[in-house]
């Protein structure tokens, strides 16, 4: 009875302590603690979001607010960003960009993942010396081709429309091909020679094994290709600058912000709308971009 009696009490105290708050002293030390050891980082993530929330801003404020000193909007104008569609064919613009990057990435990836596959895992004389060549197209500044490349659409009459930076990826891009080849190299060979023991062909080995394989490096090689020619300005200046009806969203930012550059809010405004698909399509692919930049340097 006894033993029944003091079995509480023997739980009771068996029982942890109570977790005791800390004193706001130690709370404020383990605070700075956490800062100075991350100053450096977010210095930087300071820098890079600052720009992105003035921007963001002024694009809610009156024209006779934007660039003052105030930087929190008095009034927040909605009908700014409506605004600018009023002014300039915006969505016509947006439309060839898309036409752009969406062709521009699915030309590439047509040819640059076979190429990948050849330089990473098949076997042939000159391999070597084809991806010395890649690297050495990698490094080459399209300025210094521009000229000739030009004459050549000129004289295919393609100038005037995006089809002369639409065209050349059907033939490979170089950063695309590295990318992908350090990333094709890092899949284990073992899986391959089991599907040509099984009696598959190199395209289907290509396209049941590695292609599902290399999913995380195709999402980055693409999405590193859609924002370059998303925010591409000097391809589309060059070879339709004269052709309004197949500007680009870049162009037509640039024709807008020297047009309304008394405007900032609109101009800031205009800029939001050309910021946010290419900041929903990376939070969107951002696992699969991450996860492809890491794996791509696992072997060189």
């Amino acid at each position: 009875m006894t033993a029944v009696l003091e079995r509480p009490d023997a739980v009771q105290q068996q029982q942890p302590p109570a977790r005791r708050s800390r004193p706001p002293r130690v709370v404020a030390r383990s605070v700075l603690a956490w800062i100075g050891l991350h100053a450096v980082a977010i210095a930087i993530a300071i820098a890079f979001i600052a720009p992105i929330v003035f921007v963001l801003l002024t694009a809610f404020m009156s024209d006779q607010q934007a660039l003052t000193k105030d930087l929190w909007p008095r009034e927040w104008h909605w009908e700014n960003f409506a605004n600018v569609f009023e002014k300039a064919p915006m969505l016509g613009y947006f439309g060839q960009s898309l036409f752009y990057s969406i062709t521009a990435t699915v030309a590439m990836l047509l040819s640059s993942v076979p190429i990948a596959y050849g330089l990473a895992k098949l076997k042939w004389r000159g391999r070597t010396w084809a991806f010395y060549l890649v690297i050495v197209a990698m490094m080459l500044p399209p300025q210094v081709i521009a000229v000739p490349m030009y004459v050549m659409w000129a004289k295919a009459g393609l100038t005037g429309t995006l089809w002369p930076l639409i065209l050349p990826n059907l033939f490979g891009d170089a950063f695309s091909i590295f990318l992908l080849r350090q990333f094709l190299v890092a899949i284990p060979q073992s899986y391959i020679d089991s599907a040509r023991l099984d009696g598959a062909s190199e395209f289907g080995v290509l396209t049941r094994i590695v292609i599902p394989m290399a999913r995380p490096g195709i999402a980055a090689a693409a999405l590193f290709m859609f924002l370059r020619t998303w925010n591409d300005y000097f391809g589309p200046l060059l070879y339709t600058g004269e052709n309004r009806e197949h500007w680009t969203l870049s162009l037509g930012l640039a024709a807008f912000r020297s047009t309304h550059q008394v405007q900032w809010n609109l101009t800031m405004a205009a800029t939001v709308l050309v910021m946010v698909p290419v900041i929903v399509l990376f939070f969107f692919a951002q696992k699969s971009f991450i996860e492809g930049i890491k794996l791509s340097g696992v072997k060189g």
